[in-house]
């Protein structure tokens, strides 16, 4: 087959198209003829040598897919799939690849509604979105989210996902043109980094209370104002480093207003794990998709041989949404 292989870490012309062993199912695997992918950030991270893949993972980037099964591996002829199945998958890595192996567990149905190219948008977003905004997080119907870079693919989705499940949606964005179709999607309120500090705007927002739950990109940078943004018994999700690694952290702040702080990686997660978070998203997610009340944001779509593209465009922030890759 034939996978974008990383040469060497550096710019986005280190991505080549080129000839690569198959890959064989292991136990609890299905092997899935790739449709389409979609670009991701961590993709970038993984190019520059600063995102090393899971032990035992595809070298190469990707972290979904859509596709059909072409074979079931072994110890998956009882999970309910069959060869010929049309399938998006969330990946470790190898979905920028004619073919990868996925654990069976997590696979989901190509929801109704939705083509097979734009369902690669899905998987990635849909589970870091589920698994940090509402499962780690908490989030409730009447509750109050902040969205960091409400214009991302992870930011897009959890717009939506959290407006129609009844929270209210605040969310930052770096143009006037971003925060309109945040709004579109949802969002209660946008504001424009560039041009004010958000934690003054939540608190206008929000009566001076602060948000119930904030989804953050940025990390270091970020978390003196978040934490001040939170409101009592607030919780701050981080799932990027974007702004740094490391800050002051206001723990008398936290203990008075009972606040708590999640960071975590999706792709670094048992399978186990991550089949508990994509049997969530089937059960929860899955309808509202289907239903039209939520769906993947596709900023453009793009031959797969034209990922160096796709990351130039995702490095400069000039998308609104995912960043589609089709075979």
């Amino acid at each position: 087959m034939h996978a974008i292989v990383i040469t060497e870490p550096g710019p986005a012309d280190v991505l080549t198209w080129t000839e690569v062993p198959d890959p064989t199912p292991g136990e609890g695997e299905v092997l899935v003829d790739v449709a389409a992918t979609a670009a991701n950030r961590a993709d970038i991270n993984q190019r520059q040598g600063n995102y090393p893949p899971p032990a035992g993972a595809p070298e190469y980037p990707g972290l979904e897919c859509s596709g059909r099964i072409a074979a079931l591996g072994p110890g998956t002829e009882d999970s309910g799939w069959s060869v010929g199945d049309t399938v998006c998958a969330l990946l470790s890595g190898g979905g920028y690849a004619e073919r990868v192996a996925v654990p069976a567990g997590q696979l989901l149905p190509v929801p109704e509604g939705v083509d097979l190219a734009t369902a690669a948008a899905l998987p990635e977003a849909a589970c870091t979105v589920w698994s940090n905004v509402f499962m780690a997080g908490g989030l409730r119907s009447g509750e109050t989210l902040l969205v960091h870079g409400g214009g991302s693919g992870i930011g897009t989705f959890a717009i939506q996902l959290a407006h129609a499940r009844g929270a209210r949606v605040l969310t930052t964005a770096g143009s006037a043109e971003k925060l309109a179709r945040c709004r579109e999607l949802g969002a209660d309120v946008g504001i424009n980094y560039r041009e004010e500090d958000f934690t003054d705007r939540v608190k206008q927002e929000t009566g001076g209370a602060g948000a119930d739950v904030i989804l953050d990109i940025m990390g270091g940078s970020y978390l003196a104002q978040n934490v001040r943004s939170l409101n009592v018994g607030g919780r701050l999700t981080i799932i990027g480093l974007m702004g740094g690694r490391s800050a002051e952290l206001d723990l008398g702040r936290m203990l008075v207003k009972r606040l708590s702080v999640h960071a975590t990686t999706l792709r670094s997660r048992p399978a186990d794990e991550k089949a508990r978070i994509v049997a969530g998203v089937a059960e929860h997610v899955w309808p509202l998709v289907a239903d039209g009340s939520l769906g993947p944001i596709v900023d453009r779509t793009l031959p797969l041989q034209r990922a160096a593209e796709a990351h130039s465009i995702m490095e400069s922030s000039a998308h609104v949404g995912k960043i589609v890759l089709t075979l």
